[in-house]
């Protein structure tokens, strides 16, 4: 581990170097980029210098209580000693978890698909919460929600919505959120008041950018229509609403959010150009699910990973089968605990897998 640590440290110098190389400076693209590899390297690199602060002191109080003959002294020592061990193994542990290789993908935007399953209006009411529910958090993050496409239910809710959310690091959040989400209450259109059990699909998907895929401009088909739904005089009067097909694949996205056809157009070439990108990424998802419980956040998207239980008030995640009868406080968008226990049920592995290797 020490070697390693020594490794990024060297690295972190070596970035601080260049930083000051007026060469450096002048060429933008370049100085962004070590920008950006200096921050990344930062919080462990402070772990790190911790560390050896820590092990340093450790050292000094080892050899006074080896060698003082005054009692107050070498009660000091070993009083300090005890406090350093436990900040040494803290910090161990820490760095072990930093030490682990971030998924590239993480510090993506995310486009996330909320589709309406078993249950007909109940789930798209449903769906219509999970999508409350994002953009709840996403205000807690402070991210910025972007409608893309939706179709509505017909009591309410949605039977689809792909929104956008844009911010630090939403994909390594929000991956966690993928799969199929049940629902058991009693329905507004039950009139004898039965639970039903009802159910949405969500799709979570790190958004693709230029460099990920490029697209041939003369493999799209580009289709214009009206948009339906709430937006004032220009609904169903103008054809802002855009439909993109990739010919070679037959994949196709659509977004009729903006009254602009331009934006509109923007937008579904970047849902498009992600969900060209899925097909890629979907085999490395399928890998890691093949190792990992916790990664249900994976192309298996029927697995049925969350239930939210009205009755009862309680949610259940069952990959890792935590149960928390706050159910009206995370359908309000505090669902940080649920993601939080995934991520450190992820990390666990992850540390087998790299003590396996």
């Amino acid at each position: 581990m020490l070697e390693k640590l020594e490794a990024i440290y060297k690295r972190y110098k070596e970035i601080e170097v260049k930083m000051n190389d007026p060469s450096v400076v002048s060429d933008m693209k370049k100085y962004i980029k070590l920008n950006k590899d200096y921050k990344d390297l930062q919080p462990i690199v402070n772990a790190y210098l911790d560390y050896k602060n820590v092990m340093g002191n450790l050292n000094s109080a080892k050899e006074i209580m080896k060698t003082e003959k005054d009692e107050e002294f070498r009660e000091m020592a070993k009083s300090e000693f005890s406090e350093l061990t436990v900040k040494r193994d803290e910090l161990e542990e820490e760095i072990r978890l930093m030490l682990i290789p971030k998924d590239p993908e993480d510090e993506k935007n995310a486009i996330i698909e909320i589709r309406a399953g078993t249950g007909g209006d109940e789930a798209s009411i449903f769906a219509g919460d999970l999508y409350r529910m994002y953009n709840k958090f996403a205000e807690t993050k402070g991210w910025k929600v972007e409608l893309v496409d939706f179709t509505e239910g017909t009591v309410g809710g949605f039977k689809e919505i792909i929104i956008e959310i844009i911010g630090r690091d939403v994909y390594g959040q929000m991956k966690y959120e993928s799969g199929v989400h049940r629902v058991q209450r009693v329905p507004k259109t039950e009139t004898q008041g039965r639970v039903h059990t009802s159910a949405a699909s969500v799709v979570v998907l790190p958004e693709a950018d230029e460099v990920d895929v490029q697209i041939n401009p003369n493999d799209i088909r580009k289709d214009t229509y009206c948009s339906s739904g709430p937006g004032g005089q220009s609904v169903n009067t103008t054809y802002s609403a855009v439909r993109l097909t990739h010919i070679p694949t037959g994949i196709v996205a659509t977004c009729q959010d903006e009254k602009s056809q331009i934006k509109n157009y923007e937008k579904a070439l970047s849902v498009l150009r992600t969900r060209i990108y899925e097909m890629e990424y979907k085999k490395y998802l399928d890998e890691v699910a093949s190792k990992r419980k916790t990664m249900v956040s994976t192309g298996d998207r029927s697995a049925k990973i969350r239930t939210y239980n009205w009755p009862q008030g309680r949610v259940t995640d069952h990959r890792i089968g935590l149960t928390l009868y706050n159910l009206q406080s995370i359908i309000d968008g505090n669902v940080q605990e649920l993601i939080d226990q995934l991520q450190l049920a992820e990390n666990a592995e992850r540390l087998k897998e790299e003590i396996s290797l």
